[in-house]
């Protein structure tokens, strides 16, 4: 029999404060979504409102072929207009990807007793984290995810902290990526026709953290979201979707307008990964020199499901947190114009994670 939850205080305890998770309360036999995760009517992601975005994915092993502007110019169009783009053939060997998919489902399939090792507070490393929503004690209504974050400082705390059912892939899966991300960056910096500085790009690309996301089946998804909409904080990320799909993202007609938009499904394709234009590369100010658009982070957000359980797994790529971001100094002279301060990262990701998700809201703390 599936427990009672008299109040939203015993949810919130048994979700949050007890770990349990969203995974729990499905696991105890919850038959209806309750009511601290109903999203209002205007959070809601209806289907029926929303189309795909049917875009071929871009093949990176053409970079090094005839076709390497084409390459060149597809993800640069890419990052102007949606800030979001899928690609293959891009180092990520496919067994890797599946055996990714497979550890996150072994880790949550842990008993509440196994995952709570990694609860704040008490995991053996402060860069190791079990958790679920975004900001449980901030949200209103709540999202219907759980997740481990793993915070990556070198390869010798990787293994002997993070979770063992996952840690191997995910490290080796967490380097391919960071390899590639460094390739996408150089192309959008030497795109804008301005010269950065070796140390500089390793500054905006310093930090690295892999989360694993599992969203279980839910009963109602239609009242419910799995992740809020927003825009990611850092640089760019890698995104691994799982074959059910469900990821959102806005595409905004008005620049000046962050209603005005609709909103595209982009579908799993088999062996590619998504890319995700972040905060940081729209508030360095990159734009409008050899392009008519602008590179941006997108608004993003994610749906649940009435079927079966789903995971992706998304690799985050931020500046240090000592690292002063704002627009560079060359695009300043050009354009005659700073429309982002410059402000310490980790002043920024400290407002970021200090708030609900509430669409691009984050990106005005930098203006």
């Amino acid at each position: 029999m599936a427990p009672n939850f008299n109040t939203s205080d015993s949810l919130y305890d048994f979700v949050v404060k007890n770990g349990n998770g969203v995974k729990g309360l499905i696991d105890s036999g919850l038959s209806e979504v309750p009511e601290r995760y109903i999203q209002p009517e205007e959070e809601r992601i209806k289907k029926v409102k929303t189309k795909r975005h049917d875009v071929s994915p871009i093949d990176l092993s053409k970079l090094k072929g005839p076709d390497h502007k084409k390459v060149l110019d597809e993800i640069v169009r890419a990052a102007e207009t949606l800030g979001f783009f899928q690609v293959v053939n891009h180092g990520v060997p496919l067994e890797l990807l599946e055996s990714l998919k497979d550890s996150a489902h072994k880790f949550f399939n842990l008993s509440p007793e196994e995952k709570s090792l990694f609860y704040p507070g008490v995991s053996p490393s402060t860069k190791v984290k079990y958790g679920t929503s975004f900001a449980p004690e901030k949200e209103k209504a709540l999202e219907w995810k759980d997740y481990i974050s793993m915070g990556y400082t070198d390869d010798h705390d990787a293994l002997q902290y993070w979770p063992n059912e996952c840690k191997e892939v995910a490290l080796d899966y967490l380097k391919l990526s960071s390899t590639m991300v460094r390739d996408i960056v150089e192309i959008l910096i030497e795109n804008l026709g301005v010269r950065v500085e070796e140390s500089r790009i390793e500054g905006i690309i310093g930090m690295k953290m892999v989360n694993m996301n599992y969203y279980p089946l839910c009963p109602n998804p239609d009242l419910t979201v799995g992740v809020g909409r927003h825009s990611d904080m850092g640089t760019i990320t890698v995104l691994l979707q799982d074959g059910i799909g469900g990821l959102y993202v806005k595409l905004e007609h008005n620049n000046n307008n962050h209603n005005d938009g609709e909103w595209l499904e982009v579908p799993p394709i088999p062996g590619a990964l998504v890319i995700n234009i972040g905060d940081t590369i729209q508030w360095c100010h990159w734009y409008k020199i050899l392009s008519n658009g602008k590179y941006k982070s997108a608004e993003h957000r994610v749906r649940t499901t009435s079927t079966e359980s789903r995971v992706s797994i998304p690799v985050f790529i931020f500046p240090k947190p000592t690292e002063k971001i704002g627009p560079l100094e060359e695009l300043v002279k050009k354009e005659g114009v700073a429309r982002y301060r410059e402000v310490m990262f980790q002043d920024y990701m400290n407002n970021f994670f200090a708030n609900a998700h509430h669409g691009k809201k984050s990106l005005e703390f930098a203006k």
